[in-house]
């Protein structure tokens, strides 16, 4: 896909801040339906948390805050999940759509536990859940070993998921920035946004390569879409959170699944090619000399302690790379979506910590109310 050239000042129909997932896919929704739409983005498409996450295609309510965020805290995110199991059957659609192979795969997620206080909490985890649509079946120790051998023969049994999956991000990521391409999106990469403000029922963006005057603008930023709400007076409490992923040498076919595990933060799947990805959130570190994201020793070591302890065979596997990547978060995991109040034309697209599962189905919303369609009724209390 060819840098277009582009005057110093513009003006586009929609102008999309934000090269990542949502970014694209919300341009490309809006363009194949004919609008004129510009996206821009600070660095190169894909290259922040949509190209540096570990693929994991989530639907469960996430084990860790459930535990100490407590009941109201996961009621409040549970009727996240449709949303989420929407978004993993767009990328399935998606991938056929744009035909390519995103190694999309959909074998199931288990989330493990070593001990039967661990069971009971993923037990009441999972009649939450299965309340809001999400197929889990809890398995004991037995049944664990006949799904999944690989398991560590001390763990008292496991939830298990079977809408979860992966995919790879790293063509899924680009896929869609071509399809936007394709479909008549104006790309500006290397384009930083330095102010936005209101100027009647325009937009004008000052970016580092001219001005751009649009009709609408979606916030797409990821990390930055807080700074730049901000800059339309809205304080919305989103922000960026520095975590680090592992990946190890390619080996044989081992793990089958999605894996978490109840006694610490954990992320485990083996791609098609042999490697293994493993995360979980683990926080990396700012570097304060450098002044860039740096590797956390505290937690690559106890990351990979928490992967052996479940998974017991990786002690043969060699760590080839570990990297730091900033997601978007916000305390009550829930969806920044549609249209601002009293801001008409300016619309929020911001789905924290699982972006990438979410992303395709939260663009598809926020596209059609960009093009002032509502929301399903099951989705309604997402939008502001």
């Amino acid at each position: 896909m060819q840098q277009q050239i582009h005057n110093r000042s513009a003006k586009t129909d929609v102008l999309v801040i934000g090269g990542g997932i949502a970014g694209t896919a919300t341009a490309y929704f809006l363009a194949r339906e004919g609008v004129d739409v510009t996206l821009i983005e600070e660095h190169d498409l894909g290259t922040l948390a949509s190209g540096s996450n570990a693929g994991s295609l989530h639907a469960q309510i996430p084990h860790h805050e459930f535990v100490t965020e407590g009941d109201a805290w996961a009621k409040g995110f549970a009727p996240v999940i449709p949303l989420m199991l929407e978004s993993i059957a767009l990328w399935q659609a998606l991938e056929k759509e744009l035909a390519c192979d995103f190694e999309l795969a959909l074998p199931g997620g288990l989330l493990v536990a070593e001990t039967e206080a661990q069971l009971r909490d993923i037990r009441r985890k999972a009649e939450l859940e299965i309340r809001h649509g999400l197929a889990t079946e809890i398995l004991g120790p037995e049944a664990l070993k006949a799904m999944a051998p690989y398991i560590s023969r001390r763990m008292a049994g496991a939830a298990f998921c079977p809408s979860e999956g992966k995919i790879n991000p790293l063509i899924a990521a680009p896929a869609l920035a071509r399809a936007a391409a394709e479909a008549g999106v104006s790309i500006r990469r290397r384009t930083r946004l330095e102010a936005l403000k209101a100027d009647g029922s325009d937009f004008v963006a000052a970016t580092s390569k001219g001005e751009i005057k649009a009709k609408r603008v979606v916030n797409c930023a990821g990390a930055n879409a807080g700074r730049i709400a901000q800059m339309l007076g809205f304080d919305l409490d989103i922000q960026g959170y520095p975590i680090q992923v592992n990946v190890t040498e390619p080996v044989a076919p081992l793990v089958r699944h999605l894996v978490y595990f109840a006694g610490e933060k954990l992320t485990l799947k083996q791609t098609r090619h042999g490697s293994f990805l493993i995360g979980g959130g683990w926080p990396a570190q700012w570097d304060v000399r450098h002044q860039r994201l740096a590797v956390n020793p505290s937690s690559l070591f106890a990351n990979l302690k928490t992967a052996v302890t479940v998974v017991p065979a990786l002690t043969q596997v060699q760590v080839l790379r570990t990297w730091p990547a900033m997601v978007n978060g916000t305390a009550d995991w829930r969806p920044v979506l549609g249209p601002m109040p009293k801001m008409p034309g300016f619309f929020m697209c911001v789905f924290p910590w699982m972006g990438l599962t979410a992303g395709p189905a939260s663009a598809r919303l926020v596209a059609d109310a960009v093009l002032g369609r509502k929301p399903p009724e099951r989705f309604a209390q997402f939008f502001a």
